[in-house]
């Protein structure tokens, strides 16, 4: 089940979203070991306009899912729709259209920039590819590098001649060069050093209001997702299992898994004034989920359902105004 969105036409819709990369043992002969089940049925919508926080453990599928609606990835099962039509999954027209209405924003900004590429033909690269004129080019890049604060002056320099806010910048330019309607930032601040995370994270706010951009942000610091998200969904092991609006979610979490992870960041625990409730151990493999809720092998509330039977997602009352929790013993919101 997924959240209504405020528009009566979602800009994208996820349903039944599958994902499982098969693990074979090391040698050309090498047994085959359990699929790693990265995604296992995601849904959700997503309005026009809204900034989604995607937030988990490292591992929980936060960046498969970032590169499967990115089209990177070629989900096994699962339907993805964009602005009310269904997109193919298997390329052709309707796919490259798609490319070019939503960006991704990579982790590391200096992984994701061809070294022998000028700034100004890395952010032209967009245009390349979708085949726009040259003479449209060159004003465009000029135009995007400086909304990022980019001067014409670097379009002729190379990456390693920037720091690595910078190079988030070129980034984010190379992303918004073809006009996107949705932008998906996979973790787009944890490579850079803390005294440049908030300018890159104000940039990112200051576009989306100049430019009437949506947002899927992905990211592990709840600080930040609390700053920018309209809502959030949280992961686990390949599942949301929380999913609500911002201010509802951090104020009166509903799982045990949320309450966990926002209890372990300093200013968020101690703002909730709780006492702590910690996750136990660590994550299963995301080859062998366990049976019935994934989380019971570490919540602090099992019982003997959680053990049996996997807990759907959908609302904790008739009042949770589109607050969703899978969990048997959900606290209300």
């Amino acid at each position: 089940m997924a959240i209504e969105p405020a528009s009566s036409k979602p800009l994208l819709e996820v349903r039944d979203l599958v994902k499982h990369f098969p693990v074979r043992s090391p040698g050309l002969f090498g047994r085959r070991k359990p699929s790693v089940h990265a995604l296992n049925g995601v849904s959700f919508d997503l309005a026009r306009g809204e900034t989604l926080a995607i937030v988990g453990e490292s591992g929980c599928g936060k960046s498969t899912l970032a590169k499967t609606l990115a089209l990177l990835h070629q989900p096994d099962s699962g339907e993805i729709w964009f602005d009310g039509d269904p997109v193919s999954l298997r390329g052709g027209a309707r796919s490259k259209d798609i490319r070019r209405r939503s960006q991704l924003i990579f982790q590391d900004p200096h992984g994701s920039l061809n070294p022998r590429l000028t700034v100004g033909e890395i952010i032209a690269e967009p245009l390349v590819i979708h085949g726009i004129a040259r003479n449209f080019r060159n004003s465009r890049v000029a135009e995007v590098a400086s909304s990022v604060g980019l001067g014409t002056q670097d379009l002729g320099k190379y990456p390693h001649q920037f720091s690595g806010g910078q190079r988030q910048r070129i980034a984010i330019a190379r992303a918004l060069v073809s006009a996107p309607e949705l932008v998906i930032a996979d973790e787009p601040l944890s490579a850079l050093d803390v005294s440049v995370q908030s300018q890159v994270i104000n940039l990112l706010a200051e576009l989306k209001v100049s430019q009437g951009l949506t947002y899927i942000f992905i990211s592990h610091d709840l600080s930040v997702v609390a700053y920018i998200a309209d809502r959030v969904a949280v992961m686990y092991l390949g599942r949301i299992v929380e999913l609500g609006a911002s201010e509802s979610l951090f104020s009166s979490p509903s799982h045990p898994y949320t309450r966990a992870l926002l209890e372990a960041a300093p200013e968020i625990g101690k703002r909730m004034g709780k006492k702590p409730q910690p996750a136990k151990g660590e994550a299963a493999s995301s080859g062998n989920i366990p049976h019935g809720c994934p989380f019971h092998p570490r919540c602090p509330n099992v019982q003997d359902i959680c053990r049996i039977e996997r807990p759907q997602l959908g609302p904790i009352d008739a009042v949770a105004n589109g607050h969703i929790t899978a969990c048997h013993f959900a606290n209300p919101v």
